[in-house]
């Protein structure tokens, strides 16, 4: 006798189709390709901003980069995001977490590499991950007011 799973049990959330609906950001695809799609339609830059998308370099152990809403910016070198499918949680990946640390792990604070919460080991990770950096949700506004709406 074979069991369905429960829909619980199946559910299993992507990081890029979570992204676009906790952020509001219009953008489809592997999480890799946000940084180039959002061209022309949303503002990005290299300073953390709350509901801004952070997107991860594709990379060997990630082949389809990894993307990830600011929830807060605590530091200039640490803020907090709300992902989905980064942690293994229960034994399972493809959950939701809220309000994890997120350090910039560059050299020349640039948030070009950073280090991220990882919930089986109960701390930020000891791997850099390589990122584009933040793509703003709120694409109308000019490159000026957006910096200063960044830099507070």
């Amino acid at each position: 006798m074979t069991l369905a799973p429960t829909a619980a049990n199946a559910q299993m959330l992507q990081c890029a189709p979570f992204a676009r609906m906790f952020s509001g950001i219009q953008l489809f695809g592997a999480a890799a390709s946000w940084w180039n799609q959002s061209v022309g339609k949303y503002l990005r830059g290299d300073t953390p901003a709350v509901g801004a998308v952070l997107v991860f370099k594709a990379i060997g152990s990630m082949r389809s980069g990894h993307v990830a809403t600011v929830t807060q910016v605590v530091s200039d070198r640490v803020i907090k995001i709300t992902h989905a499918n980064w942690s293994i949680i229960n034994g399972r990946r493809g959950q939701v977490e809220r309000d994890v640390t997120v350090v910039d792990a560059s050299p020349n604070n640039d948030w070009s590499k950073v280090k991220v919460w990882f919930a089986p080991i109960g701390k930020v990770g000891n791997t850099a991950y390589p990122v584009n950096g933040f793509i703003y949700k709120d694409g109308s506004k000019s490159t000026a007011a957006a910096v200063q709406a960044v830099q507070g």
